[in-house]
């Protein structure tokens, strides 16, 4: 494709020819970096996370074991079901819960925490279970009323 341009006198000129072809190595230099980025990024987005599932198969025990529940109020109290405990005895009257089982500290235990309840209170409660050899402790979140 020629143009033409004229000069001062309208007559004459030189005809310019234009480039009609795309210049794309530019955008493979993009798409390759491009690539790269992605091929080293996809690994790190993929996050495994070890997660204990129950099995898929039901309990066929007709007299399953009702689970321990360690609250935690605002105020500090310590309760498991209905009975007020403290830090101290915590370990021994998770066992007096667990009675009928052998060893108590091979079953799952439970602790939920008001929202009002400070981290450090929480965290002594779960470092005092685990320094008593409960290391099976469920976290539950839901409203206690």
């Amino acid at each position: 494709m020629g143009a033409k341009l004229s000069g001062p006198g309208g007559q004459g000129g030189k005809t310019i020819d234009q480039n009609a072809e795309i210049n794309v190595t530019p955008f493979v230099d993009v798409m390759l970096v491009l690539l790269i980025i992605f091929m080293v990024s996809a690994p790190l987005a993929t996050v495994s996370i070890r997660l204990d599932l129950p099995p898929a198969v039901p309990n066929d025990d007709p007299n399953p074991k009702e689970p321990v529940y360690i609250t935690i109020q605002e105020t500090g109290s310590l309760f498991i079901a209905e009975q007020q405990t403290t830090i101290e005895t915590l370990a021994a009257d998770v066992c007096a819960a667990l009675q009928p089982t052998p060893n108590c500290r091979d079953e799952r235990v439970f602790v939920r925490a008001q929202p009002e309840v400070r981290y450090n209170q929480f965290m002594e409660v779960m470092n005092d279970m685990q320094e008593n050899g409960f290391f099976k402790v469920g976290l539950l979140n839901e409203d206690i009323e």
